[in-house]
């Protein structure tokens, strides 16, 4: 994924005059980005798309107080490269690095007081996979799975959004809970990285 962030004066028009930002997410597959080429949305992005660019959005305002932003807009561009699976859940991850960055630049440049981050936020898939329970899946692995799931925590282990399909069964309650357990069991990799690489920029976070 390449995630970048981008920061504009103003609101849309909804917001205007409340003294509140705007944090948004785009999302592309870059044509080569797949086995066989994909084409570009030249009219616009499509059901998929526009679904994967509402959950970013709702993910990444997820960690930012919207008043402390005031009314400014940040727009989060993700690309996939690499089209392996999971890359909704890796636009978010690596969107929230973007997003901190852009709001350390804001304060570096004395248009905020101190960032309006209140929580880090990221996301993993994960599923059934053969009856086995398995976190990060792959391409092959979301394509011949029982059940998928993308789940988006912050960094203190509070949920912010649960995406689950089952394809080919229904699941219990306990097959939900075991997976919902892996994922808290294995989440700590994906904030401990983000930390690591803002703090190489310099900058420090929750």
């Amino acid at each position: 994924m390449l995630c970048a962030a981008s920061v504009e004066e103003g609101v849309p028009p909804w917001l205007r005059g409340q003294g509140q930002g705007w944090v948004t997410g785009e999302y592309a597959l870059l044509p080569r980005s797949t086995t066989t080429r994909t084409r570009r949305e030249r009219n616009g992005p499509g059901g998929r798309t526009q679904e994967i660019q509402r959950l970013i959005g709702r993910s990444l305002r997820a960690a930012v107080d919207m008043k402390r932003l005031g009314e400014r807009t940040i727009t989060v561009d993700c690309d996939v490269l690499q089209a392996d699976g999971g890359t909704r859940t890796a636009s978010i991850t690596g969107g929230y690095v973007a997003l901190a960055l852009a709001l350390d630049r804001l304060v570096g440049r004395g248009k905020l007081e101190a960032s309006p981050l209140q929580e880090a936020v990221a996301a993993v898939s994960a599923g059934y996979v053969g009856g086995v329970a398995l976190l990060d899946l792959d391409y092959n692995e979301d394509s011949g799975a029982e059940l998928d799931c993308n789940v988006v925590q912050t960094g203190t282990g509070g949920i912010v959004e649960i995406q689950c399909t089952a394809e080919s069964r229904a699941i219990t309650r306990a097959d939900l809970d075991a997976l919902l357990n892996l994922v808290a069991g294995g989440s700590d990799a994906q904030p401990a990285a983000q930390r690591e690489v803002l703090a190489r920029a310099g900058v420090l976070v929750l």
